[in-house]
């Protein structure tokens, strides 16, 4: 398990940068032999994208639940990202075989929304978390100063973020 990191943080990432929602769904628990495969793929592609940061790929954090397997992940450019997805052997043999394999026969389901994100338009907050999402991709940095309030994240300004009584 991650170590929790105590306090208020926030992310800092110098330009511009992709957000990548990716995932599946599982639409027919009992054909395993169709959602298993598909599951498995992102092993392979993760390793490669950790292996080889000249990629692009910054960083990714997962989710599941009962039917679905979603990753969040950032990318340095949606340049980065496409060319990946069009030249990498791992991904390109997921994506064949899925069509071949699953198609259109409804027995699972994929998905991806893609974000592409200007330099200081972002804004994040962790308060007592592991570092996490945008935070592991980029800098993890503490949320004072002008970091403080989503408004100062953002560029404007702003009282704090909560009032604290005095004590």
């Amino acid at each position: 398990m991650a170590k929790v990191v105590p306090g208020r943080f926030t992310a800092h990432l110098d330009g511009p940068f992709v957000v990548f929602i990716i995932g599946m769904r599982v639409n027919k628990l009992l054909a395993f032999h169709k959602w298993v495969p598909v599951a498995s793929a992102m092993g392979g592609m993760l390793k490669e994208l950790h292996e080889h940061p000249e990629l692009g790929f910054l960083g990714s954090t997962a989710h599941f639940n009962s039917r679905e397997l979603t990753q969040i992940q950032y990318w340095r450019s949606y340049e980065h990202l496409e060319h990946y997805a069009r030249n990498s052997h791992n991904h390109l043999t997921a994506w064949r075989k899925f069509n071949q394999s699953v198609g259109t026969d409804g027995t699972v389901g994929i998905f991806h929304e893609t974000y592409l994100v200007e330099a200081g338009k972002y804004e994040c907050l962790y308060g007592n978390m592991p570092v996490w999402g945008l935070a592991k991709a980029g800098e993890h940095v503490p949320a004072v100063g002008k970091r403080e309030t989503a408004r100062r994240r953002l560029g404007g300004e702003n009282e704090p973020a909560v009032p604290t009584p005095p004590q």
